[in-house]
């Protein structure tokens, strides 16, 4: 069987509606709860030309099916950026069709062309199908993560 083709795009203002399911079943598949507030913030910092932030979706015909949020910071080590590939997440159904794959490479090819020097994420420990991706497309850095909500 043929898995149906799907194209990746950055998010438009039109989308929302089909961006926000997904967002949800990545807040629901980590157990978070994010505000409405907040998300409905995030949406729109995606939409100004001045922030940082971008999402994109992948869509098989009409029907987003998974989703990306990356961002830009400064480094202490490079003179280029780094890309933060924050928010990852495909529709369950889709999982294994190489969806998670093309969002990862839209977001290195998008890094690469705003001159960044690298591309890097997390994920949680338990998430091992994701790391077997992961393990084929970029390197452990070994870093532990601290943190400290404030």
């Amino acid at each position: 069987m043929t898995a149906q083709p799907f194209d990746i795009r950055p998010v438009q203002a039109g989308d929302h509606a089909a961006w926000l399911p997904l967002w949800q079943g990545y807040q629901r598949f980590y157990r978070a709860e994010i505000p409405e507030g907040t998300s409905e913030e995030t949406w729109q910092r995606f939409l100004d030309p001045r922030e940082p932030m971008h999402g994109a979706l992948a869509w098989q015909g009409e029907r987003a099916v998974g989703l990306v949020h990356y961002l830009f910071h400064r480094s202490c080590w490079t003179v280029g950026d780094y890309c933060y590939l924050q928010d990852l997440f495909v529709a369950e159904a889709l999982r294994d069709a190489g969806i998670g794959r093309r969002l990862i490479e839209h977001v290195y090819a998008q890094a690469a062309a705003a001159g960044a020097a690298r591309v890097h994420w997390l994920t949680h420990e338990t998430n091992r199908d994701a790391m077997q991706l992961y393990d084929r497309l970029a390197e452990r850095s070994g870093f532990v993560q601290y943190r400290k909500l404030l």
